[in-house]
C-alpha cells in the first residue's frame, strides 16, 4: 500500500465510483461533506486540517475495495468521538447500519475508569464485540491505525513507543488472521521503526548496500523461468517478493541470525491462470534447481485458516544462493494481500457481514472471542487472553474424516474435542492420537489424527478440565456447563460470600444491599441479573470482595471526606496557634509545629523541586512535587499548604529517586548502566529491567540522590550510554 501519496476527498471518491453504482458514490460524498464540516477548526499535531486523516482512512479502504457503507464509515469513524455529533444523528443523516460501524469504533471517552490501561482495554474489547458481529469494523480501525502509524512521528516520543506497542500485540496480529498482508507488514515495520529505531535503520541501510545484486540475480532467474514456461505456453506474470523488514529482524533476533544468514532475502513471485498451472510451474522449478529438503510447502492443498493459498519451495538457484518461489494463481495473490476483504469485497456481489455460507467457519474465532467476553468480567483480562490467543503457534490436527482442526500450540485432546462441538467435549472420556490412547493432557503435535471417545453416561467434566485446557473456548464452555448445573447453589453460595465481605468491612447490611445498589455494581460488571452476580461469585467467576468493595465505595468515599475535613480543621488550628518548626525531611510547613512531614512515595521530591503540602488523615503532611499528577483534581488547592526546602538542607541528606530508562537489550548494557551510576558515587536502592520480544529492554532504577542538580548530572550521564533512548523520572 502506498505510504508517501496524500490522496484528496476527490481522489477517494474517483476511485470509489470505479466500482460502486452512482447512488453509493452519492452517499460516500455527503459522508465526507458531513465529516468535513463537523471537523471544521480541529487540526492534527502535525498542523494540518484535521479532515485529512478521515479522508486517508477512507482512501486505505477504497484501496481494499470496500462497500459504500464502510468508506462512509471511514470517512464519518471520529465525528461521535471528536465532534458533538452524536450516533443519533449519524443514523438519522445516514443510516443505522453505519451508525453501527462509526460506533463500533468509537471510544469510551465519558467513561471514568480506574486507569489509564483500564480504559484502552474496555475500549478494546468494545471493538472486538462490535467486530465479531460485523467484520468491517475492525477494518476501519485497521484503515485508521495504519494511517496513525505513518503519521506517528509527530507525537511525542513515549506516546510513540505506547502507539507502537500496541500496533504490534494487537492490530498486526489481527491483520494477520485476517490475511491482510498487505495491511500487516505496513503495520510491522512502521511499529519497529518506533520501537527499535537502531535495527530498522541498521536492516534499512543493508537492504540497500546488496539492492542492486539481489535485483540482477532475480532478473536472471525470472529470464530462465519464463523460456521454460513458454516452451508449454503457460502465461505467468512475474515479480520480485520484497522481504520486509519486521520480518528479517524476527528472524535476526528468534534465530540469532546474522543478516547474511536470512535466505528468503531473495525470492521470486510467479502468479498464473490456473491451479494446474501452478503446480506445472513447480515442477519446472525443480527441473531447472536442486530443491532444498523440508522447504516446500503446499498452501494450496492446505491453505491457512486466514485463507492463504499458495506454493512455496526453496531451491539453490544459479552461483549456489539459496532462492524462494512463491507460487499462485491471481485470485490466490488478491486474497494473500488483501485476505478477509478480498472474500468479502463488494465488486464480488457479496456482503462483508458474516451469512449463512462458509463466512461461519472463516470467522469462528470471531465467535470465541464474543463467547470469551460472555464470561469473562475484567476488561483486562480479556486482552491478555486475546493477546495470547492472537500470537499463539498453532497446531493443526485431523478428525478420523481427515478434517484439519486449528489450535494453539500446547492444546490437548480436551481442546480439541471442545473445538468440534460443545457437547462431544462434555462428554469426553479419553482421546486416540493416531491410533494410540493417550492422556486428556497430552500435548498435541502438527499431523496428530485425533479421535475423541465419549459416552452418553459420563457426568460431565471434570474440574481440574479447566486448568488442562488450553483455549479460551474450552475453559468457557467447561464453566458454563457448572454454571447451568449448580446455578441455584452458586446463587447462594455467592449471596453469603459477599455479605460475609460486607460485614468484614463494617457496614450495614441493609443500608448496602438494597436494591438500588445490588443491581448498580451488577450493572457494572455487565451482568445481566442480580441473580447472575451471585451465581457468578460462587462459581469464582468473580470474586466477592470485587463485588462488595464496588457495593461500599460510595459509603467509603463520604467517610473519608468527613474525616479528611475533621483533618484539615484540626491543622488550620494548629496553623493559626503555632509557628514553624524543621522535619527530618528538609522541608518546613509555614505556620505549622508538631505535626509529621513526609515526602510523598508518588513523585519523590528532592530539594531543588517546586512543592506544596497535602493534610492527609492520621499522616500529617504529605509533600508532593508541585506537578505530581496526584495534585491535579477538584478541591486539592482547598486542603494544600504552603511548604518549602530548609536553607539548610546539606548533602548529608539523601532522597529516592526513581528512572525508568528505556534502550536496546544488547548483551551488557545493565552492567554499564549501574557502572556510570557508581562511577558517579550515587548509592543505588533497587534495580529491576524486562525486555519485549523486540528486544527493547525497560530498566527501573532508585538511587538515593542530594538535590535536583545531582539528578540532572546522573540522567545527562546515563543517556550517553550506547543503546539507552530515553532516561526519565517516574511518578506513580
Amino acid at each position: 500500500m502506498s505510504r508517501e501519496n496524500i490522496l484528496t476527498a476527490q481522489d477517494v471518491i474517483r476511485q470509489a465510483s470505479s466500482y460502486l453504482t452512482e447512488e453509493d458514490t452519492a452517499r460516500i460524498s455527503r459522508a465526507y461533506e458531513y465529516a468535513k464540516v463537523a471537523h471544521e477548526n480541529q487540526f492534527r499535531r502535525s498542523g494540518e486540517p484535521y479532515i485529512i486523516h478521515p479522508v486517508q482512512v477512507a482512501g486505505i479502504l477504497v484501496h481494499l475495495g470496500l462497500d459504500a457503507e464502510t468508506i462512509a464509515g471511514g470517512f464519518l469513524h471520529d465525528v461521535v468521538e471528536d465532534t458533538s455529533i452524536t450516533l443519533a444523528d449519524i443514523e438519522a443523516n445516514f443510516n443505522d447500519e453505519i451508525a453501527m460501524l462509526v460506533d463500533g469504533v468509537t471510544k469510551l471517552g465519558k467513561i471514568k475508569f480506574k486507569s489509564k490501561e483500564a480504559q484502552q482495554a474496555e475500549n478494546h474489547r468494545k471493538m472486538f464485540i462490535a467486530m465479531s458481529k460485523d467484520i468491517r469494523v475492525i477494518l476501519i480501525k485497521l484503515a485508521d491505525r495504519v494511517h496513525n502509524m505513518r503519521t506517528l512521528k509527530h507525537m511525542p516520543p513515549e506516546q510513540q513507543r505506547s502507539k507502537a506497542n500496541e500496533t504490534l500485540e494487537i492490530f498486526a496480529p489481527l491483520a494477520h488472521r485476517l490475511g491482510i498482508s498487505a495491511i500487516k507488514w505496513e503495520l510491522e515495520d512502521s511499529a519497529l521503526r518506533y520501537l527499535n529505531p537502531q535495527q530498522y535503520y541498521r536492516i534499512v541501510n543493508l537492504m540497500k548496500q546488496k539492492r542492486e545484486e539481489r535485483e540482477y540475480y532475480i532478473e536472471e532467474v525470472m529470464k530462465e523461468v519464463q523460456i521454460q514456461l513458454e516452451e508449454v505456453n503457460i502465461r505467468a506474470d512475474f515479480s520480485g517478493r520484497p522481504k520486509h523488514l519486521y520480518s528479517i529482524y524476527r528472524k535476526m533476533v528468534l534465530q540469532n541470525k546474522q543478516f547474511n544468514e536470512i535466505y528468503d532475502l531473495l525470492a521470486v513471485r510467479i502468479i498464473v491462470d490456473s491451479i494446474k498451472d501452478c503446480y506445472a510451474v513447480l515442477g519446472i522449478i525443480h527441473t531447472c534447481w536442486k530443491p532444498m529438503p523440508g522447504r516446500f510447502k503446499d498452501y494450496i492443498a492446505m491453505p491457512k485458516p486466514n485463507l492463504y493459498q499458495s506454493l512455496h519451495t526453496t531451491v539453490i538457484g544459479p552461483k549456489g544462493a539459496p532462492l524462494e518461489v512463491q507460487i499462485r494463481t491471481k485470485d490466490m495473490h488478491e486474497i494473500a494481500e488483501y485476505g478477509i476483504a478480498a472474500h468479502w469485497a463488494y465488486k464480488e456481489g457479496k456482503s462483508l457481514q458474516p451469512g449463512k455460507d462458509n463466512s461461519e467457519e472463516k470467522l469462528a474465532w470471531f465467535r470465541e472471542i464474543l463467547e470469551s467476553q460472555s464470561e469473562t468480567h475484567d476488561a483486562e483480562e480479556f486482552m491478555e487472553s486475546l493477546k495470547v490467543e492472537l500470537f499463539a503457534d498453532l497446531v493443526y490436527v485431523f478428525t478420523p474424516k481427515g478434517d484439519v482442526i486449528e489450535l494453539p500450540k500446547g492444546s490437548v485432546p480436551i481442546d480439541f474435542a471442545y473445538k468440534i462441538h460443545t457437547e462431544i467435549g462434555n462428554h469426553t472420556i479419553g482421546a486416540r492420537v493416531n491410533g494410540k490412547m493417550e492422556p486428556l493432557d497430552y500435548l498435541l503435535k502438527n499431523g496428530d489424527i485425533v479421535e475423541v471417545m465419549t459416552s452418553k453416561h459420563s457426568y460431565g467434566p471434570s474440574r481440574d478440565w479447566i486448568k488442562m485446557a488450553q483455549t479460551s473456548q474450552a475453559k468457557n464452555k467447561i464453566k458454563q456447563f457448572f454454571k447451568k448445573q449448580q446455578r441455584e447453589e452458586n446463587v447462594i453460595k455467592g449471596k453469603e460470600l459477599v455479605e460475609k465481605e460486607v460485614r468484614a468491612s463494617e457496614f450495614d447490611l441493609k443500608e448496602v444491599l438494597n436494591q438500588e445498589n445490588l443491581q448498580r455494581v451488577a450493572d457494572r460488571f455487565n451482568f445481566i441479573s442480580i441473580e447472575d452476580m451471585y451465581a457468578a461469585v460462587g462459581y469464582q467467576g468473580i470474586t466477592a470482595s470485587q463485588i462488595a468493595t464496588r457495593l461500599t465505595d460510595k459509603m467509603r468515599r463520604q467517610e473519608q471526606k468527613q474525616d479528611l475535613e475533621e483533618s484539615i480543621e484540626s491543622v488550620h488550628q494548629k496553623t493559626r496557634a503555632k509557628p514553624t518548626k524543621r522535619k527530618d525531611s528538609g522541608v518546613k510547613v509555614e505556620g505549622v509545629d508538631n505535626l509529621l512531614v513526609r515526602l510523598a512515595k508518588c513523585c519523590n521530591p528532592v530539594p531543588g523541586d517546586e512543592i506544596v503540602g497535602f493534610i492527609t488523615k492520621g499522616r500529617g503532611v504529605s509533600v508532593h512535587r508541585r506537578d505530581c499528577p496526584n495534585m491535579k483534581g477538584e478541591g486539592i488547592e482547598d486542603r494544600a499548604l504552603k511548604v518549602e526546602w530548609e536553607s539548610s538542607t546539606t548533602n548529608a541528606k539523601q532522597y529516592h529517586v526513581d528512572l525508568e530508562i528505556s534502550g536496546y537489550d544488547r548483551r551488557g548494557l545493565l552492567n554499564d548502566v549501574l557502572q556510570y551510576v557508581n562511577e558517579m558515587g550515587t548509592n543505588i536502592i533497587a534495580v529491576s529491567g524486562k525486555s519485549d520480544r523486540n528486544k527493547m529492554v525497560i530498566i527501573h532504577l532508585t538511587i538515593l540522590i542530594n538535590n535536583v542538580n545531582h539528578l540532572r548530572r546522573i540522567v545527562e550521564r546515563l543517556k550517553q550510554i550506547k543503546d539507552i533512548y530515553t532516561v526519565e523520572r517516574v511518578v506513580q
